[in-house]
Protein backbone atom coordinates (compact mmCIF):
# COMPACT_ATOMS: atom_id res chain seq x y z
CA UNK A 1 0.00 0.00 0.00
CA UNK A 2 0.77 3.29 -0.97
CA UNK A 3 0.03 6.31 1.50
CA UNK A 4 -0.34 9.95 0.68
CA UNK A 5 0.62 9.61 -3.16
CA UNK A 6 -0.55 12.26 -5.13
CA UNK A 7 -2.40 11.63 -8.20
CA UNK A 8 -4.37 13.27 -11.17
CA UNK A 9 -8.03 13.40 -10.41
CA UNK A 10 -8.65 12.52 -14.57
CA UNK A 11 -6.76 8.97 -13.46
CA UNK A 12 -8.88 8.06 -11.33
CA UNK A 13 -11.69 5.68 -12.35
CA UNK A 14 -15.41 4.32 -10.58
CA UNK A 15 -16.33 0.75 -10.87
CA UNK A 16 -20.18 1.21 -9.98
CA UNK A 17 -20.09 -2.76 -8.97
CA UNK A 18 -17.84 -1.76 -6.09
CA UNK A 19 -19.57 1.44 -5.34
CA UNK A 20 -22.51 3.04 -3.88
CA UNK A 21 -24.64 5.09 -6.26
CA UNK A 22 -22.67 8.23 -6.65
CA UNK A 23 -25.24 11.62 -5.29
CA UNK A 24 -24.67 14.57 -7.87
CA UNK A 25 -26.12 16.75 -5.22
CA UNK A 26 -23.94 16.03 -2.02
CA UNK A 27 -21.08 16.06 -4.40
CA UNK A 28 -22.37 19.79 -5.47
CA UNK A 29 -22.71 21.27 -1.93
CA UNK A 30 -18.83 19.34 -0.94
CA UNK A 31 -17.43 21.40 -4.15
CA UNK A 32 -18.89 24.60 -2.79
CA UNK A 33 -17.04 24.65 0.17
CA UNK A 34 -14.13 22.67 -0.45
CA UNK A 35 -10.40 23.27 1.03
CA UNK A 36 -7.98 21.35 -0.86
CA UNK A 37 -5.74 20.67 2.16
CA UNK A 38 -8.70 19.27 3.86
CA UNK A 39 -9.59 16.67 1.47
CA UNK A 40 -8.11 13.92 3.25
CA UNK A 41 -7.13 10.78 0.95
CA UNK A 42 -8.91 9.18 -1.43
CA UNK A 43 -8.65 5.01 -1.02
CA UNK A 44 -7.92 3.69 -4.48
CA UNK A 45 -6.92 0.39 -5.99
CA UNK A 46 -4.53 0.33 -8.16
CA UNK A 47 -5.48 -2.96 -10.90
CA UNK A 48 -3.61 -5.09 -13.04
CA UNK A 49 -4.21 -2.72 -15.98
CA UNK A 50 -2.51 0.01 -14.35
CA UNK A 51 -5.86 1.96 -13.85
CA UNK A 52 -7.18 2.94 -10.35
CA UNK A 53 -10.23 2.68 -9.38
CA UNK A 54 -11.92 4.41 -6.13
CA UNK A 55 -12.71 2.51 -3.12
CA UNK A 56 -13.90 5.14 -0.96
CA UNK A 57 -14.22 8.74 -1.81
CA UNK A 58 -15.94 9.03 -4.99
CA UNK A 59 -18.46 12.21 -3.85
CA UNK A 60 -14.85 13.98 -2.60
CA UNK A 61 -13.48 12.93 -6.05
CA UNK A 62 -16.66 14.27 -7.70
CA UNK A 63 -16.41 17.78 -5.63
CA UNK A 64 -13.12 17.58 -7.31
CA UNK A 65 -13.73 17.91 -10.71
CA UNK A 66 -16.99 20.30 -10.09
CA UNK A 67 -14.19 22.94 -8.38
CA UNK A 68 -11.39 22.27 -10.70
CA UNK A 69 -9.37 21.09 -8.38
CA UNK A 70 -6.54 18.60 -10.62
CA UNK A 71 -4.75 16.62 -7.94
CA UNK A 72 -6.06 14.64 -4.74
CA UNK A 73 -3.82 12.47 -2.52
CA UNK A 74 -4.69 9.04 -2.25
CA UNK A 75 -4.05 5.48 -0.20
CA UNK A 76 -3.19 3.24 -2.79
CA UNK A 77 -3.78 -0.46 -2.56
CA UNK A 78 -2.14 -3.11 -4.97
CA UNK A 79 -3.00 -6.70 -5.80
CA UNK A 80 -7.06 -6.24 -4.59
CA UNK A 81 -9.57 -8.46 -6.72
CA UNK A 82 -12.97 -6.94 -7.33
CA UNK A 83 -14.98 -8.59 -4.11
CA UNK A 84 -11.67 -7.34 -2.08
CA UNK A 85 -12.74 -3.85 -3.16
CA UNK A 86 -16.21 -3.98 -2.19
CA UNK A 87 -15.33 -5.74 0.98
CA UNK A 88 -13.10 -2.66 1.96
CA UNK A 89 -15.76 -0.30 1.09
CA UNK A 90 -18.19 -2.01 3.18
CA UNK A 91 -15.24 -2.10 6.20
CA UNK A 92 -14.21 1.64 5.50
CA UNK A 93 -18.34 2.75 5.13
CA UNK A 94 -19.30 0.94 8.03
CA UNK A 95 -16.71 3.18 10.45
CA UNK A 96 -17.99 6.67 8.96
CA UNK A 97 -20.71 7.27 6.51
CA UNK A 98 -23.21 4.26 6.02
CA UNK A 99 -24.32 3.81 2.73
CA UNK A 100 -27.76 3.39 1.57
CA UNK A 101 -29.72 -0.54 2.03
CA UNK A 102 -29.44 -0.80 -1.52
CA UNK A 103 -26.09 0.28 -2.45
CA UNK A 104 -24.67 -1.83 1.01
CA UNK A 105 -26.52 -4.44 -0.72
CA UNK A 106 -25.40 -4.35 -4.02
CA UNK A 107 -21.89 -3.73 -3.15
CA UNK A 108 -21.93 -6.87 -0.38
CA UNK A 109 -23.10 -9.04 -4.02
CA UNK A 110 -20.11 -7.85 -5.35
CA UNK A 111 -17.99 -8.98 -2.33
CA UNK A 112 -19.67 -12.53 -2.32
CA UNK A 113 -20.24 -11.09 1.41
CA UNK A 114 -22.97 -14.30 2.38
CA UNK A 115 -26.00 -12.34 3.84
CA UNK A 116 -26.32 -10.52 0.45
CA UNK A 117 -25.59 -13.42 -1.73
CA UNK A 118 -27.90 -16.27 0.23
CA UNK A 119 -30.51 -13.16 0.23
CA UNK A 120 -30.11 -12.93 -3.68
CA UNK A 121 -30.63 -16.48 -4.18
CA UNK A 122 -33.93 -17.00 -2.67
CA UNK A 123 -35.45 -13.74 -3.96
CA UNK A 124 -34.09 -14.91 -7.80
CA UNK A 125 -35.60 -18.34 -7.02
CA UNK A 126 -38.61 -16.60 -6.24
CA UNK A 127 -38.50 -14.33 -9.31
CA UNK A 128 -37.68 -11.08 -7.40
CA UNK A 129 -35.01 -8.51 -6.63
CA UNK A 130 -34.55 -6.10 -4.65
CA UNK A 131 -35.31 -2.29 -5.35
CA UNK A 132 -38.45 -0.44 -5.11
CA UNK A 133 -41.03 -2.14 -4.52
CA UNK A 134 -43.19 -3.62 -7.25
CA UNK A 135 -44.91 -6.44 -8.08
CA UNK A 136 -41.53 -8.18 -8.90
CA UNK A 137 -39.32 -6.32 -6.61
CA UNK A 138 -38.90 -5.95 -2.76
CA UNK A 139 -38.26 -2.41 -1.56
CA UNK A 140 -37.75 -3.43 2.10
CA UNK A 141 -34.25 -4.25 1.68
CA UNK A 142 -33.02 -4.25 5.74
CA UNK A 143 -36.55 -6.06 6.45
CA UNK A 144 -35.30 -9.37 3.79
CA UNK A 145 -31.76 -8.95 5.11
CA UNK A 146 -32.61 -9.21 8.85
CA UNK A 147 -34.96 -12.14 7.94
CA UNK A 148 -31.95 -14.30 6.47
CA UNK A 149 -29.94 -12.62 9.53
CA UNK A 150 -31.94 -13.74 11.94
CA UNK A 151 -33.30 -16.43 10.69
CA UNK A 152 -31.68 -18.10 7.58
CA UNK A 153 -32.14 -18.40 4.30
CA UNK A 154 -35.12 -21.39 4.46
CA UNK A 155 -37.20 -19.22 6.76
CA UNK A 156 -36.33 -16.41 4.20
CA UNK A 157 -37.71 -18.48 1.34
CA UNK A 158 -40.71 -20.33 3.41
CA UNK A 159 -41.62 -16.31 4.19
CA UNK A 160 -41.58 -15.38 0.24
CA UNK A 161 -44.30 -18.81 -0.77
CA UNK A 162 -46.07 -18.04 2.31
CA UNK A 163 -46.67 -14.04 1.15
CA UNK A 164 -47.20 -15.03 -2.40
CA UNK A 165 -49.72 -18.40 -1.40
CA UNK A 166 -51.76 -15.96 0.37
CA UNK A 167 -51.84 -12.62 -1.16
CA UNK A 168 -50.96 -13.54 -5.01
CA UNK A 169 -48.11 -11.57 -6.76
CA UNK A 170 -48.80 -7.99 -6.11
CA UNK A 171 -46.33 -5.08 -4.70
CA UNK A 172 -48.62 -5.05 -1.05
CA UNK A 173 -47.84 -8.87 -0.66
CA UNK A 174 -43.87 -7.80 -0.64
CA UNK A 175 -44.73 -5.46 2.16
CA UNK A 176 -41.52 -5.62 4.49
CA UNK A 177 -44.12 -5.63 7.74
CA UNK A 178 -45.91 -8.36 6.22
CA UNK A 179 -42.85 -9.75 5.29
CA UNK A 180 -41.42 -9.45 8.71
CA UNK A 181 -44.21 -10.76 10.67
CA UNK A 182 -44.43 -14.09 8.72
CA UNK A 183 -40.86 -14.66 8.92
CA UNK A 184 -40.62 -13.63 12.88
CA UNK A 185 -43.52 -16.32 13.10
CA UNK A 186 -41.79 -19.34 11.00
CA UNK A 187 -38.41 -18.29 12.53
CA UNK A 188 -39.96 -18.93 15.99
CA UNK A 189 -42.56 -21.58 15.29
CA UNK A 190 -41.35 -22.77 11.70
CA UNK A 191 -41.17 -26.58 12.74
CA UNK A 192 -44.09 -26.88 13.83
CA UNK A 193 -46.23 -24.68 11.02
CA UNK A 194 -47.50 -25.78 7.91
CA UNK A 195 -47.13 -23.71 5.67
CA UNK A 196 -49.77 -23.95 3.07
CA UNK A 197 -52.44 -23.88 5.72
CA UNK A 198 -51.20 -20.41 7.55
CA UNK A 199 -51.05 -18.93 3.94
CA UNK A 200 -55.17 -20.10 3.86
CA UNK A 201 -55.69 -18.72 7.64
CA UNK A 202 -53.99 -15.19 6.57
CA UNK A 203 -56.30 -14.68 3.45
CA UNK A 204 -59.12 -15.60 5.66
CA UNK A 205 -58.44 -12.82 7.55
CA UNK A 206 -58.01 -10.45 4.77
CA UNK A 207 -56.01 -9.50 1.57
CA UNK A 208 -52.77 -8.01 2.06
CA UNK A 209 -53.96 -4.55 2.16
CA UNK A 210 -56.41 -5.08 4.83
CA UNK A 211 -53.04 -6.93 7.18
CA UNK A 212 -51.37 -3.48 6.25
CA UNK A 213 -54.20 -0.99 7.74
CA UNK A 214 -54.41 -3.60 10.34
CA UNK A 215 -50.97 -3.50 11.64
CA UNK A 216 -50.58 0.23 10.98
CA UNK A 217 -54.18 0.83 12.83
CA UNK A 218 -52.75 -1.19 15.81
CA UNK A 219 -49.36 -0.14 15.89
CA UNK A 220 -51.09 3.12 16.55
CA UNK A 221 -53.33 2.50 18.88
CA UNK A 222 -50.40 1.10 21.06
CA UNK A 223 -48.52 3.98 20.66
CA UNK A 224 -45.71 2.71 18.21
CA UNK A 225 -47.03 5.42 15.34
CA UNK A 226 -43.35 7.22 16.09
CA UNK A 227 -40.88 4.15 16.91
CA UNK A 228 -40.62 2.78 13.17
CA UNK A 229 -40.78 -0.71 11.53
CA UNK A 230 -39.51 -3.10 13.75
CA UNK A 231 -42.87 -2.56 16.37
CA UNK A 232 -45.00 -2.97 13.71
CA UNK A 233 -42.97 -6.04 12.24
CA UNK A 234 -44.33 -7.05 16.17
CA UNK A 235 -47.43 -6.24 15.67
CA UNK A 236 -47.63 -8.22 11.85
CA UNK A 237 -46.45 -11.41 13.89
CA UNK A 238 -49.00 -11.17 16.76
CA UNK A 239 -51.41 -11.14 13.60
CA UNK A 240 -50.00 -13.79 12.09
CA UNK A 241 -50.01 -15.63 14.77
CA UNK A 242 -53.81 -15.24 15.82
CA UNK A 243 -54.35 -16.45 12.52
CA UNK A 244 -52.64 -19.93 12.83
CA UNK A 245 -54.41 -20.01 15.65
CA UNK A 246 -57.93 -19.43 15.07
CA UNK A 247 -60.21 -22.24 15.09
CA UNK A 248 -57.60 -24.68 17.09
CA UNK A 249 -58.33 -25.79 20.86
CA UNK A 250 -56.15 -23.88 23.31
CA UNK A 251 -54.08 -26.86 23.61
CA UNK A 252 -53.16 -26.34 19.81
CA UNK A 253 -52.40 -22.70 20.11
CA UNK A 254 -49.18 -21.22 19.92
CA UNK A 255 -48.79 -18.61 22.86
CA UNK A 256 -45.53 -16.62 23.85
Amino acid sequence: MDYGTEVAVSDLRIDPQAQRTLHEGRAQRIAEHIVPEAIGLIMVSLRDDGQMYIVDGQHRYRACQLAGITTVKAEIHHGLTLDQEAILFLIKNRESHKPKPIDEYHVGLTGGVPLFVDTDQVLRKHGLILGSTSTNSVGAVSGVLRITERYGVEVFDRTLAVAQDAFGRSPLTWDGMLLGGIGQFLGRWGSIVDDKELARKMLAMGTADKWRAEILSRSSRNGFNNSGTGSRVTTAYRLVMAAWNKGRRAANQIAE
